[in-house]
């Protein structure tokens, strides 16, 4: 029995001698050994899928938590956004206006200088381009005289007379006139 212990039982399904020697044979051996490490390969890489899962889900669910962070952000930040641009929309306007109002003013001051002494001003108003003005007078020589004062000066390119009036318990003139503004001015 101490014989039979001795010996090496192995089982092998292909043949080592004959098989072996084979085209056939070693093509076997061969696409065994490559299969195996192309399974071993294709495990590890399912094997980091598989874990890499968890940290993506991770990094996404950060992400999401970012994002609800800066959208609550610019919610919260919405109203001063738009109370500002509100701000500085009016501030435009002003210094569009406080550009004009030199203008205005330089514009009233030389008109007041060219009145008649028996002309006053009412009211005046200013848009765009031009000024409208109305007076009173008691005299039409005095209105002609501040039509030809105002034709004569370098600050308007058209004055236009639109409106005279005579009230029926006063002894006045009342007129309306329009002055366009030179270019440049």
């Amino acid at each position: 029995m101490a014989a039979r212990k001795d010996k090496k039982h192995q089982i092998n399904l292909l043949p080592q001698e004959e098989f072996a020697g084979t085209t056939l044979g070693r093509t076997l051996k061969w696409a065994m050994g490559s299969f195996r490490i192309i399974v071993i390969v294709t495990e590890m890489v399912v094997m980091a899928a598989f874990l890499s899962r968890f940290w993506l889900d991770a990094r996404n669910a950060d992400l999401n938590d970012l994002i609800k962070q800066k959208v609550a952000v610019i919610s919260a930040s919405s109203e001063v956004e738009t109370e500002f641009r509100d701000t500085q929309k009016k501030l435009k306007i002003f210094s569009s206006l406080a550009v004009k109002e030199g203008i205005v003013s330089n514009a009233i001051n030389r008109i007041t200088s060219l009145l008649p002494p028996d002309v006053f001003l009412i009211s005046y108003s200013f848009n765009q381009e031009s000024i409208q003005i109305k007076g009173a007078s008691t005299s039409e020589v005095s209105i002609a005289q501040f039509i030809v004062n105002l034709e004569n000066s370098d600050l308007f390119e058209k004055v236009s007379l639109s409106n005279v009036d005579t009230a029926q318990e006063e002894t006045a003139l009342t007129f309306t006139l329009r002055m366009q503004l030179k270019k440049g001015i």
